[in-house]
């Protein structure tokens, strides 16, 4: 028998304790008789990131993502959607593969993460080749992201580190301040914008973005959401968070 509420699939969804903005913004997308069942990666909140620190924290986290993986396998979900993007990538796509890899071997259900669904998603808009990146990282991980997204062949022509002083401090980055590093990214040389970093808000201030850059901006935590859905065949259209959830 199916689950009562999670009748067409249920979804474990893994991110970071210190993430307050990736659970409801997966919760906000959720269309009905699909559930999101939330774990936390223990992740110590540090006081003052760097660039000397950041990639060490990012290495604490990843550490823990198994311990989070067993704790939500207990519900029997079936499917994975990973609500933190940096260790996904790391290593370029062989990186993300075998993120991926290790994952769905110890679980034995598949998982959505943040590289590969956000390349699948500036795919599906069709026609992007220039991307711009916002993150609220330091610039030491946005190398990692821009190498990515170089390899997956796009050409990263700007970026923006908001360079958050902590990992809850993300969280406190208000919408008027990614409106202004929106529009400092963009320009004509310029296909569409990609935010990374999934405690920073961004669903549906990326959705309002499209409207007046007219071009695809693409919030991570979106397109991985959209990623998990079409994974599992549910193609329900969904007002307010762009394009990617309402056409694609």
């Amino acid at each position: 028998m199916p689950d009562v509420l999670g009748w067409r699939c249920k979804f474990g969804a893994i991110g970071p304790s210190t993430n307050t903005v990736v659970q409801p913004d997966f919760d906000a997308m959720r269309p009905p008789g699909v559930t999101n069942h939330y774990s936390r990666i223990y992740t110590p909140n540090a006081a003052a990131l760097s660039n000397e620190t950041f990639r060490a924290g990012v290495g604490v986290i990843g550490d823990n993502v198994m311990d989070a993986v067993e704790s939500v396998m207990t519900c029997r979900p079936d499917y994975l959607v990973m609500g933190m993007s940096a260790i996904t990538f790391f290593g370029g796509a062989k990186g993300a593969d075998a993120f991926v890899r290790r994952i769905e071997e110890f679980s034995g259900v598949g998982i959505s993460v943040g590289s590969h669904s956000t390349t699948a998603a500036l795919r599906a808009y069709g026609g992007v080749k220039r991307i711009a990146v916002l993150s609220p990282y330091w610039p030491v991980m946005n190398e990692a992201v821009i190498a990515y997204f170089t390899e997956m062949g796009f050409s990263v022509v700007r970026d923006i580190a908001l360079q958050c002083k902590s990992w809850t401090a993300i969280a406190e980055v208000t919408p008027a301040q990614c409106r202004e590093a929106l529009l400092d990214l963009d320009g004509d040389d310029v296909d569409a914008l990609v935010q990374v970093g999934t405690n920073l808000s961004m669903v549906r201030l990326a959705a309002a973005a499209e409207l007046w850059l007219g071009k695809p901006v693409v919030a991570i935590n979106t397109a991985t959401y959209w990623h998990a859905l079409r994974a599992n065949n549910i193609h329900d259209r969904l007002e307010g968070f762009g394009r990617l959830l309402a056409e694609c």
